[in-house]
């Protein structure tokens, strides 16, 4: 490597780096709402979500509700995986 390629590296990890440490505090999340995701919520404090395909709005508790009631179905195990086909263009 010649010195101006060796330059041009470093230079170019130098203003990555700089850039980086500029734009974290623009991206990072701000402490409060981290502390308020790390506490559980309960399930009344979700509110209702939006399912679309003509069912609109149903509420976090309903949803629990099916889901406990109706858990999924476990594949079977004799059962082959399905080939994927790569489609291309």
């Amino acid at each position: 490597m010649n010195r101006a390629s060796l330059i041009f590296c470093i230079g170019a990890l130098a203003a990555s780096l700089a850039a980086a440490v500029l734009a974290f505090p623009l991206a990072a999340m701000p402490a409060d709402a981290l502390a308020r995701a790390a506490k559980p919520q309960p399930a009344e404090a979700l509110g209702s979500v939006d399912v679309g395909n003509g069912f609109g709005l149903v509420p976090v508790n309903t949803l629990m509700d099916y889901y406990i009631s109706h858990p999924p179905k476990a594949a079977a195990a004799s059962a082959a995986a399905p080939h994927i086909h790569f489609g291309g263009c």
